[in-house]
């Protein structure tokens, strides 16, 4: 096993303290750090940006050819740390000499972790499993300071530990999947913007992947979320099937089809949408095709019949309809506002 000690004083220093191991050359590009490494210990990147309101986002997208385990004193630096790990698993306990088991971050868990001043954190990483994990790491003071005014949308034991500035307190939250947040985290890879723009651009998602954390540990602690029977790969099926009816929006799906196709039942699959999407099966396509129909209306010269007819309606009437409900503007009042 590849052991990595870290006694670091901000993130930079994490990665230099990980670079010195398993090798590797650091770039900087618009504030945005890249450790790049390709030798006999592990192939991959990893990557950091520290924001001005207290936030640094860690990106991991690395294959050990060990097992590692990464031993972070707290002493120095010690953030609230978001995991979301999009590909593959990691691991972590509290202590590398306590007799604690390492607890597992599965794909596409939400996780909140941070230990008492002083402690130790243990991070381990599987051998020859690509890992593609992201932390979102919180510094206290400056968080509070600059973002977070109240903590009426936070469980009181999460607030407590934002406002633990002195680092006192271990807290460790696992929480159930969310493939929501694994949109977001692919939104966040795939940036295309250059420079300030593209840091911008992440900075946004960010925020929006944090507050999703946050939002997600409120409710579960409340008790306020729906529990499901739904396992890990049939959430991950039904939005792999979201993704195939954005891509074919013309398309009549039924439900029996999707079911026969999916191997799950209609009654799995509704439930699944209405968890991932906060949508019925058929609520969900007939909104996919409205924001297809809003983008062909405003980016292209299609007509509204031939924009109709392209998303897989057969009445115009209703198509002005439930676009009005939804955008509250006519299709026609649409495409006149967007092609002055």
């Amino acid at each position: 096993m590849i052991k990595i000690y870290i006694e670091a004083q901000k993130t930079a220093d994490s990665v230099e303290q990980v670079r010195k191991v398993i090798g590797g050359t650091i770039t900087e590009r618009w504030g945005q750090y890249t450790l790049n490494v390709d030798s006999d210990k592990a192939r991959g990147h990893m990557s950091f940006i520290e924001f001005e309101w207290g936030v640094s986002l860690v990106e991991y997208e690395l294959t050990f050819f060990d097992e590692v385990m990464i031993m972070v004193d707290t002493s120095k630096f010690n953030p609230i740390n978001f995991y979301y790990c999009l590909e593959g698993y990691s691991g972590h306990k509290f202590g590398h000499e306590s007799t604690d088991e390492i607890k597992f971050i599965e794909q596409f868990q939400s996780v909140i972790l941070t230990n008492r001043n002083g402690g130790v954190s243990d991070r381990y990483f599987p051998k020859d499993v690509t890992v593609s994990l992201s932390v979102i790491q919180v510094r206290r003071k400056e968080f509070l300071n600059r973002r977070l005014n109240q903590g009426d949308s936070l469980n009181k034991h999460l607030y407590e530990v934002f406002l633990d500035t002195d680092h006192e307190r271990v807290f460790a939250y696992f929480g159930s999947y969310n493939l929501k947040m694994a949109d977001l985290m692919t939104a966040l890879r795939q940036v295309k913007g250059k420079g300030m723009i593209r840091i911008m651009q992440i900075e946004g998602l960010v925020y929006q992947i944090l507050s999703m954390h946050i939002m997600q540990h409120n409710k579960e602690v409340k008790k306020k979320h729906l529990p499901t029977s739904l396992l890990k790969r049939e959430l991950k099926e039904i939005r792999d099937y979201a993704k195939k009816i954005e891509d074919n929006i013309a398309k009549e799906f039924s439900l029996e089809e999707i079911s026969a196709e999916t191997g799950l039942t209609q009654a799995k699959l509704q439930e699944g949408f209405k968890l991932l999407y906060n949508k019925t099966v058929t609520e969900y396509i007939r909104n996919a095709r409205l924001e297809v129909a809003r983008d062909l209306i405003a980016n292209s010269e299609m007509n509204i019949s031939e924009v109709v007819y392209s998303i897989g309606f057969t009445s115009r009437s209703y198509f002005s309809k439930i676009f009005k409900e939804k955008f509250g503007v006519s299709p026609s009042d649409f495409m006149t506002s967007k092609r002055k």
